[in-house]
């Protein structure tokens, strides 16, 4: 899978959505470029999907390829780790000692899951009534608790870190809620969700639709409630309030967290980072603010803007038309606007689609209001959308 050459005209760290997309619109530009991607992992996973694994609608395996497989052709898949950045020698140092140099380097190494960071949540995860979506290993175990469970409190949470797909939170709540009505058992479950934030979601525009439904369902809120201890024998959650900085114990029977995210270790103690870890990007034209040879995007990118997969679709080609343009000597004239969406499950058969831009005005694509809830919108997500991302966004054609 590796070549002898150490020269690449652009390396790729990361093989995940954002770093496959960049690597097959470079593909397509019709340019003799020679193209690394850094990648580790011998799969590739679709993760939207994830939600309705969790809620019984679609098998696990339906989300996963091997790795080997998204590779565009032409593209020279390297399996390593990064370990450290030399940007000033365009220079990355892999963990197993090789040195790439680069002209243009894409990082799009995603996010990081810390379940270490809430106290006892590993060991619980899987059992104990505890169970997240964010794991391809423990997804299962989200449908196998919501099966199991007779009644008492269901109870959902959402981290004090920037998350992957900012309403995957609350998706699984309605799922979880409506499987409650559907089999009787409303009328014996409390439904609570735990959010680190001050409302149910930060785009005002779809904020008042989803605290009606919030309403109407009867759903407890736990506003600026972080989780930091999980004790899994005696089934309670610990959460600091960030305001009063009290501790409360919220018992539970089902438990589904969203675990703390933040950029992954390596990129944290780079030179590439900002004070926070993310990688410092500017966020019209997806150049590093201080090396120009340098771009990012997706998840690991401090772009102010939802993490998700469909910002990463209108980033891509921005990011590849400004990197083209330096490779001329030409300044970066493509712009992202900020641009991401968040189909938001409110059920079984039912979703509201918002798509929203940096300065959180709708950017709605359907000539109808998104905020309602809708079941062509539950049809998009779950048969248009993985077909568009297989053989659209990893291709380069969408």
């Amino acid at each position: 899978m590796t070549s002898t050459s150490e020269s690449h005209d652009v390396v790729i760290v990361g093989g995940g959505t954002a770093g496959i997309t960049v690597a097959a619109r470079l593909r397509r530009a019709g340019r003799a470029l020679r193209v690394a991607v850094i990648e580790p992992s011998a799969r590739h996973f679709y993760q939207p999907l994830w939600t309705l694994v969790g809620g019984g609608v679609v098998g696990r395996e339906s989300t996963v390829r091997p790795e080997a497989s998204v590779i565009p052709r032409g593209v020279e898949w390297i399996r390593d780790f990064v370990e450290t950045f030399q940007p000033d020698e365009h220079t990355v140092v892999l963990r197993s000692g090789r040195r790439l140099s680069y002209g243009q380097l894409v990082v799009a190494a995603g996010i990081q899951m810390d379940w270490g960071k809430v106290r006892g949540l590993p060991g619980a995860l899987g059992h104990d009534g505890v169970c997240s979506n964010y794991s391809y290993d423990a997804v299962e175990a989200t449908w196998r608790e919501l099966r199991a469970f007779q009644g008492g409190t269901a109870l959902f949470t959402m981290p004090n870190t920037p998350v992957r797909c900012g309403g995957a939170p609350q998706k699984i709540l309605y799922l979880a809620e409506d499987y409650l009505r559907r089999h009787g058992l409303r009328g014996k479950a409390k439904v609570i969700f735990a959010t680190a934030g001050k409302s149910i979601f930060g785009v005002p525009y779809y904020r008042k639709a989803l605290e009606k439904i919030v309403a109407d369902r009867g759903i407890e809120m736990l506003l600026r409630h972080n989780l930091v201890e999980v004790r899994g024998a005696e089934r309670e959650a610990v959460f600091e309030h960030l305001d009063t900085h009290e501790q409360r114990v919220v018992p539970y029977d089902l438990l589904h967290v969203t675990p703390p995210m933040s950029a992954p270790d390596f990129l944290k103690s780079s030179p590439l980072a900002d004070a926070d870890g993310w990688v410092d990007t500017d966020p019209h034209t997806l150049q590093h603010k201080r090396w120009p040879d340098i771009f990012a995007l997706g998840d690991v990118a401090n772009l102010p803007t939802s993490k998700t997969g469909a910002a990463i679709r209108k980033q891509a080609p921005v990011l590849v038309k400004n990197l083209l343009a330096h490779r001329r000597g030409a300044p970066p004239a493509a712009r992202y606007n900020g641009y991401t969406s968040c189909p938001i499950i409110t059920g079984y058969g039912r979703l509201m689609l918002a798509e929203f831009d940096y300065d959180d005005q709708p950017q709605e694509t359907f000539p109808f209001d998104q905020r309602k809830e809708r079941f062509s919108m539950w049809l998009l997500k779950k048969y248009l959308l993985p077909v568009l991302y297989w053989h659209g966004m990893l291709k380069g054609r969408a």
